[in-house]
């Protein structure tokens, strides 16, 4: 048993000794879990900037002195800057080797865990994972911190609730405190902790005893964060002014921009990880590429290396030309993408931020050209194409209007960001239906905010339950043989069909009923009169969850299978009994692989 196992059990006997002797409540013992998780969140917080800290010196900062390179000027030694973020990708070959699994679904995978798998995370992707990012951003890979330091919070609240066998709903409020305290305890913004865990990881859906916890984790560890680093943010921006009432149109400008440019980042990241995918390397190679062809961008443009804060304070106080921060925005968008496509480790918040600084940072430095008797500030267009950008990539326009609430510390931004968020979001939900974070698992077939039945129904497909074996029936047969047909089979409904075995109807003993006793036409009328022609059908390829609707649609208890190519050729049958068995047994599956974790 490994050191942190043992460190939670001898605290699991230590509080479920002490606490039945004081007779708490639930929602008072979760209030006791969230105190707990939020300084742990804080301490992990800081260990993991410390470790990206102490990866950054000993391999980018001692290469840069050891081998002479300067971004201040061009040198023929600059070109072996590309080199160190290949680095980064062979020291983490080994946690691909060893603990791949560990590696694999980022985010998106987390987010599948909390609201679809029952919240049960594994500990030991807390350490590997941890590293693997440190390591990524430390030697200069484009990607950022947070995502990875939400799922070491989420990882240690679920920990928690795993040891004293909380209920489902309870464990996922736990996991949401721990995120809650990472990302409250990177941005000293205790506020915008609690909307990234009820918008992003929780999904919205919102209890009071919930929230009470997750405002308690992300204030513990903002608490926790700030006596160990001060009371200092990975961002600081000028104080904000609004100089004029019509400005407030450039916002608006601002938002439509950064909102279309939002999707085109989600449609250029998808297109490059696929890109990588595709490239007929092995899979340990590919994390030394992605590495190189980041190095060889940051070796022109260095400011695309790491999570980007230091070039964003910039950026942020109207500094930067009108040409590097258009460039940037197309530099920083490609790194990123090739960085975490390549498989190294790493969140999408900080490039998210970083994207829309440069953007809105463009954007000021623009519009002071066009209007410049305005006393425009190009920094103040960056903070809220900022936020804007982070509102529109994620869909979550609470968590990024509070998070420039809190850097700027001014009530003046709300306004500006919360026109900007809304629109931006808006636009990008028109375009796109996905977040960054859930496009793959759309392509998976997941919807998140449908929940686990119907993502349950829609993993499994039609060829996979139906009934290959089918009971047809000619469609010349007259009803005195159908009459017969039917004493010998326990069926109710059946599929008609032609010489060449094609569908052309469908048939119940119901429709037969009405004529039963009509003895003079049971030779001279045919089934097919009878019978329905217009036959709602499914094919193999389409998951339960459609065929489910279908059935649903007519209230109907089976749908023929057919052909995709001519969509008459019939091959199988599925009934709704069909489908509630093949949920009951995905779920008893699904539960057994959750309990053996």
């Amino acid at each position: 048993m490994s050191f942190a196992n043992r460190l939670f059990k001898k605290l699991q006997r230590l509080l479920t000794g002490a606490l039945p002797r004081i007779r708490i409540s639930e929602n008072t013992f979760l209030i006791i879990l969230a105190v707990l998780i939020g300084i742990l969140g804080g301490l992990g917080n800081y260990l993991f900037r410390q470790t990206i800290e102490l990866v950054h010196q000993l391999v980018f900062e001692q290469s840069l002195d050891l081998l002479q390179i300067s971004f201040d000027q061009w040198t023929p030694q600059r070109a072996l800057v590309a080199l160190l973020p290949a680095l980064g990708g062979l020291l983490i070959l080994p946690l691909w080797i060893f603990f791949g699994k560990d590696l694999k679904g980022g985010f998106a995978g987390f987010l599948v865990r909390v609201n679809l798998q029952g919240a049960k995370l594994p500990l030991r992707p807390l350490f590997t994972r941890g590293l693997g990012a440190a390591i990524t951003l430390g030697t200069g890979g484009s990607a950022g911190q947070e995502g990875p330091i939400a799922v070491i919070g989420g990882t240690i609240g679920s920990q928690f609730g795993k040891l004293f066998k909380m209920s489902g709903d309870r464990l996922k409020v736990l996991v949401a405190c721990g995120a809650a305290a990472g990302v409250a305890a990177t941005f000293n913004a205790p506020i915008a902790g609690v909307f990234f865990a009820t918008e992003i990881v929780l999904l919205s859906s919102f209890e009071l005893a919930s929230f009470t916890s997750i405002v308690i984790a992300s204030g513990m560890a903002t608490v926790v964060s700030r006596a160990l680093l001060g009371n200092i943010s990975e961002l600081s921006a000028p104080p904000y002014f609004v100089n004029s009432p019509w400005e407030m149109g450039l916002y608006l400008l601002l938002g439509i921009f950064v909102g279309i440019l939002s999707v085109g980042f989600i449609d250029l990241h998808f297109y490059i990880k696929d890109r990588i995918d595709a490239i007929p390397l092995p899979r340990l190679a590919k994390p030394v590429l992605g590495g190189l062809l980041v190095g060889l961008i940051g070796m022109v443009l260095p400011q695309v290396f790491g999570n980007g804060y230091g070039f964003m304070e910039t950026v942020l106080f109207g500094e930067g030309a009108l040409w590097l921060l258009a460039g940037l925005v197309l530099a920083k968008a490609v790194a990123t993408s090739i960085t975490l496509g390549s498989g190294l480790p790493g969140g999408m918040f900080a490039p998210c931020l970083f994207l829309g600084a440069v953007a809105g940072g463009a954007f000021g430095h623009l519009a002071v050209l066009v209007f410049p008797e305005a006393h425009l500030s190009p920094g103040a267009y960056a903070l809220v194409g900022m936020g804007t950008f982070l509102s529109a990539a994620t869909n979550a326009p609470m968590t990024a209007i509070f998070l420039l609430f809190e850097i700027t510390d001014s009530y003046q931004v709300i306004i500006p960001i919360m026109l900007a968020c809304v629109i931006g979001t808006s636009i990008a939900r028109h375009f796109k239906k996905d977040s960054l974070e859930t496009v793959e698992l759309s392509r998976a077939g997941i919807d998140l905010e449908a929940g686990k039945e119907r993502n349950i129904m829609k993993a499994l497909k039609v060829g996979e339950v139906m009934a290959r074996d089918v009971e047809t029936v000619p469609e010349n047969m007259t009803l005195g043989q159908f009459a017969e047909f039917i004493a010998s089979t326990r069926h109710t409904n059946f599929p008609l069909v032609n010489r060449k075995g094609e569908l052309t109807g469908i048939i119940s003993v119901q429709d037969f009923m009405g004529v039963v006793f009509e003895r003079d036409l049971m030779d001279l009328v045919v089934v097919k009169e009878l019978a329905s022609v217009n036959v709602i059908t499914a094919h193999a390829e389409e998951d339960l969850d459609t065929a489910m609707r279908k059935i649903g649609y007519r209230n109907i208890e089976q749908l023929p299978v057919v052909d995709r190519e001519t969509h008459r050729k019939l091959v199988g049958i599925i009934s709704r009994r069909d489908m509630v068995s093949a949920y009951n047994r995905a779920l008893m599956s699904r539960s057994l692989g959750d309990d053996d974790e």
